[in-house]
């Protein structure tokens, strides 16, 4: 069971809904993936205006939780100003909180992170931070009391995996909330690989939508985040130098 703040969910797959060819693939391939949290990009979003496309048109919306995120806030104050237009549509009473630092590697920036999220918190947000794999500072938002810290494993959209599998372990050690790991998955392997190493969820997107099929791909990370979590909780043999037979030697009969 995954528990943000007051809320508790099955499944520890969340998924994005952007980037998909239309949007019978993202319908499919959020059913196959049987998350329950979806998360968006408010301003790709005209959540008031029911003339314009809407990327949650065609989902029964009373099935999941919808995670809104401030994607293309430059500041703290960019964010604050988003996450409550997202708060006044009704739809949810989650935020991702997501501040980018530098728009070449779309690398979050720590400081004014760190200042949206005291403010959304003074504000009664469910507040959920999109932060790089910094250790310090996902003490410093835990200690301020964020609902959940929602470290990349590399850069947003980039496929390459978990590229500091030290600094995610120590965040996960010291974690007092839930770690969700969030962009840079590209591969089931990879996902099964944070929930091994003690993740509480993995949050998708481009690694589902921009696969050659995406309804497949969904597929195969919820079974690969379920397989990780499952493999975490049996615990997996120590590494050793040698091999070790795996039947035991003694009580065999001699062959002559």
């Amino acid at each position: 069971m995954l528990k943000i703040g007051p809320l508790s969910f099955q499944s520890r797959l969340l998924l994005g809904t952007g980037k998909y060819p239309d949007f019978d693939v993202q319908k499919k391939a959020i059913e196959e993936s049987e998350t329950e949290i979806l998360t968006f990009a408010v301003r790709r979003m005209d959540i008031f205006e029911s003339s314009q496309p809407n990327l949650l048109e065609k989902l029964d919306l009373n099935r999941y939780s919808l995670l809104p995120n401030t994607a293309g806030a430059k500041n703290a104050e960019e964010a604050v100003r988003i996450a409550k237009l997202a708060k006044a549509s009704g739809l949810c009473t989650m935020i991702k909180v997501e501040v980018i630092g530098d728009f070449q590697t779309l690398l979050p920036d720590p400081f004014e992170t760190l200042k949206a999220c005291e403010i959304l918190l003074e504000e009664g947000f469910i507040v959920l931070p999109y932060i790089s794999d910094d250790v310090i500072l996902a003490k410093r938002l835990q200690e301020m009391g964020v609902h959940a810290v929602m470290p990349g494993a590399s850069p947003i959209g980039s496929g390459m995996g978990i590229v500091n599998p030290l600094n995610l372990s120590l965040i996960i050690e010291q974690a007092s909330v839930p770690v969700i790991v969030d962009a840079g998955i590209g591969s089931p392997a990879d996902a099964a690989l944070a929930m091994e190493m003690g993740a509480d969820g993995v949050l998708l997107n481009t690694a589902v939508s921009a696969a050659k099929d995406p309804v497949k791909m969904a597929a195969a990370m919820k079974l690969a985040i379920r397989a990780g979590h499952l493999g975490r909780e049996a615990g997996r043999i120590p590494k050793k130098r040698y091999a070790s037979a795996s039947s035991p030697s003694e009580g065999m009969s001699v062959i002559e």
